[in-house]
């Protein structure tokens, strides 16, 4: 199956959208990057989840190419409705995630209905030792934790995080950026 699915994959590569997108994810050797679009890949998702195959294509990690992880992150939110479910692979596919646009475009609409259970497993997140683990975490309290289900410990969470991790600290300089858009009181 995983066979076919690279084959459908290099069948979609754009090879322009390659050679710009090698650029934006160095941390990725570039024989690893197949050059397809987020918007054709989701399409391509969609299609793919109908498919009972789809099931068998998360199990086979580590997947060896960019696009094969981004696929991994969008069929898991196709794919799984419940979110103890969709928790449960999500913890499998986490250590598999080796790059900041992978784990930035992993964010399923599940966590929306179900936060309070997300903001216990983003201290764990953030608690790991894993690079992009932890980015997932801040990511994670930047989508869906500065509105509404804002508490104003997250910013001490966040601020809490001691790593020299480039990415990391990214994430967290762009969680604050944000905190100080939506919640600007209690980010001062």
């Amino acid at each position: 199956m995983a066979e076919e699915i690279t084959k459908e994959l290099f069948a979609l590569r754009d090879e322009s959208y390659f050679q710009f997108h090698k650029k934006l994810i160095p941390e990725i050797q570039e024989e690893r990057i197949i050059g397809v679009r987020t918007p054709i890949l989701r399409a391509y998702a969609k299609e793919l989840a109908k498919q009972p195959e789809a099931y068998d294509f998360l199990q086979e990690l580590p997947h060896t190419y960019y696009e094969e992880n981004n696929l991994h992150g969008a069929l898991l939110s196709l794919l799984y409705k419940d979110i103890e479910d969709y928790l449960c692979e999500l913890e499998k596919f986490l250590p598999y995630i080796d790059n900041w646009a992978t784990c930035d475009m992993v964010g399923p609409k599940i966590f929306k209905k179900n936060l309070p259970l997300v903001y216990e497993y983003v201290k764990k997140w953030i608690a790991s030792e894993d690079t992009y683990t932890v980015r997932f975490g801040v990511v994670t309290l930047l989508g869906y934790f500065l509105e509404d289900a804002f508490q104003p410990e997250m910013l001490d969470l966040a601020a809490g995080i001691q790593s020299e991790e480039y990415y990391i600290k990214m994430a967290v300089a762009w969680y604050f950026s944000m905190a100080l858009v939506k919640q600007y009181d209690a980010a001062i």
